[in-house]
């Protein structure tokens, strides 16, 4: 089923693909933004029910091989130790994410530069900062300003998120240690916001905010963008882009909820499927003009996957604490990013402070941890632990290597036959390193917050949240697969605009980069309309 040509699709309703739509929106280009998945109800969302806990372990569970939905892919990740964590949907994985929003540091763009690894960006923090700051106000960041880690002049948007007792505690361990800590940027309102209430303190951030405090981006840019005229297609999921006999693109073929097979032609494709649904789309766009996948002279599309792999300790205190009563993160420190000579590793790493568990995470934590028997004593331990476990995570940076790939399955299909992606990756020296002292910088802040016991999770198995650099952006069409403002190098008229194209991934979630990047790809289309394809 064909129909009238379109100025823009995108492919993809989340971080970026949002964004994209609602800034391109004044043109007033006819754009159709697509997404596999549904527009989020709040009231769906589990913590409406008594039996929350219970629901985020199956139809709210952050793996798609597990939850199994019917707007879901599965993916072929058993050749990894980390596994794959999405969401399908408006707003994609900002639904289901903690709502840390932390920009990359100025190293982070010049690591080749400064440490001998990897490769520069095309792009540096001066660069991003304005659309930093614009993303910042349109999803609603709370923060302090004066984090002395990053360049002076991060506006904030509203107050921090409250410390409450962890937060006072571990930061008090940071101060008698030395260490950097500065309340955490979140995207949750702690003022109401652009029509949005502000935090109650639910305590439920992953598993979808019912409060609508938290900024995810079905409530921030989809709604704004709406209003601005671009049309939003869900249950929409996209099979191919396709090209002419000359290699540009001429829009997607997509299967509706139906089954029924739609091509949309669109002047300008933009692809914002993350770092492991965007190459899965560009791998199963062979044409006679792109014989290896669309885009893909280069041979990179699907290398160089980078997954963030995390270090997880929790510690146990003899008070109660605040137990999972308020935003997740209230914390950071960034006094291990920056590489030093003498760790065995390059890089570094952020660390992050959680509240605590609620009731039956608890449970279920204790019984991992053996501190939870069955039958006599049962009782006593769980009360040892309920509300007083607090924990921090350490978000390590995962350099750039070719082995690391996402590639096409030759058996796995989702449901409307299209061809399921395959992830191969693995830990690296430095990785590995850089996980084991991060566990010991770690347990040494919950010691010294007064923990009487810490148990570890190295590294977190399904913590593949972070999905980056399997498109990476450059000036060599050799070495890259998009230029320096998101153009693919092999077709003039496709753009990506999400985590795929990172050069290297920080060590910090990368949520707010991603928009920030989004937000200048398409700025950098809006000055360029008159000669976008030359």
């Amino acid at each position: 089923m064909s129909e009238d040509t379109v100025d823009v699709v995108i492919v993809g309703a989340g971080a970026s693909g949002a964004a994209v739509a609602w800034n391109l929106a004044e043109t007033k280009m006819h754009i159709v933004c697509l997404d596999q998945g549904p527009m989020p109800e709040s009231s769906q969302y589990p913590t409406n029910n008594k039996d929350w806990e219970t629901r985020i372990q199956n139809e709210w569970t952050h793996s798609p091989n597990h939850r199994k939905a019917p707007q879901d892919y599965p993916i072929n990740d058993d050749n990894s130790p980390i596994k794959i964590v999405n969401w399908n949907g408006v707003g994609g994985g900002t639904v289901l994410y903690a709502g840390h929003m932390p920009r990359l540091l100025p190293s982070d763009f010049r690591v080749k530069t400064l440490d001998g690894v990897a490769d520069d960006w095309p792009v540096d923090y001066d660069m991003l900062q304005p659309f930093f700051e614009e993303n910042e106000k349109m999803m609603g960041v709370s923060g302090l300003e004066g984090d002395p880690a990053y360049p002076p002049g991060k506006k904030r948007v509203m107050p921090p998120v409250p410390l409450g007792k962890t937060g006072k505690k571990v930061g008090e361990a940071c101060n008698e240690l030395g260490w950097h800590w500065w309340p955490s940027d979140t995207a949750i309102a702690t003022e109401d916001y652009d029509g949005r209430s502000k935090c109650i303190n639910l305590g439920a951030c992953l598993f979808g905010c019912a409060q609508g405090a938290k900024a995810s981006t079905d409530i921030t840019y989809a709604q704004h963008a709406m209003r601005a005229g671009v049309e939003f297609r869900t249950g929409a999921r996209v099979s191919q882009v396709t090209t002419d006999d000359e290699g540009m693109a001429t829009g997607v073929l997509y299967f509706d909820n139906d089954g029924v097979e739609h091509h949309l032609k669109a002047h300008i494709v933009i692809v914002a499927s993350n770092g492991v649904g965007t190459p899965r789309l560009l791998l199963n766009s062979k044409s006679k003009s792109h014989p290896d996948g669309l885009a893909n002279s280069s041979g990179l599309v699907g290398k160089n996957l980078m997954l963030h792999p995390y270090s997880w300790v929790n510690g146990v205190f003899e008070e109660e604490l605040d137990g999972f009563r308020g935003s997740h993160k209230n914390v950071w420190s960034l006094e291990h990013y920056e590489t030093k000579a003498d760790r065995g590793f390059v890089r570094g790493y952020l660390l992050e402070s959680h509240r605590g568990a609620a009731t039956v995470e608890t449970v279920m934590n204790g019984y991992g941890w053996g501190e939870i028997p069955w039958g006599e004593g049962h009782h006593d331990a769980v009360r040892a632990l309920h509300n007083r476990t607090t924990s921090w995570v350490a978000v390590c940076e995962d350099l750039p290597e070719l082995h690391n790939t996402v590639t096409i399955d030759p058996e796995l299909v989702d449901s409307n036959g299209i061809p399921a992606p395959k992830i191969d990756y693995t830990l690296s020296e430095n990785s590995i390193n850089m996980l084991n002292h991060s566990v010991e910088q770690i347990e040494t802040i919950l010691k010294t917050a007064g923990a009487t016991k810490t148990f570890k999770q190295v590294p977190i198995e399904y913590g593949g949240w972070h999905l980056l650099g399997t498109a990476r952006m450059g000036t060599d069409p050799a070495s890259s697969v998009v230029n320096e403002w998101g153009r693919a190098h092999d077709v003039k008229n496709l753009f990506i605009v999400d985590g795929s194209i990172f050069v290297t991934s920080s060590g910090v979630n990368p949520t707010n980069t991603i928009q920030a990047l989004a937000l200048y790809i398409s700025d950098q289309i809006k000055q360029r309309l008159a000669n976008l394809f030359d």
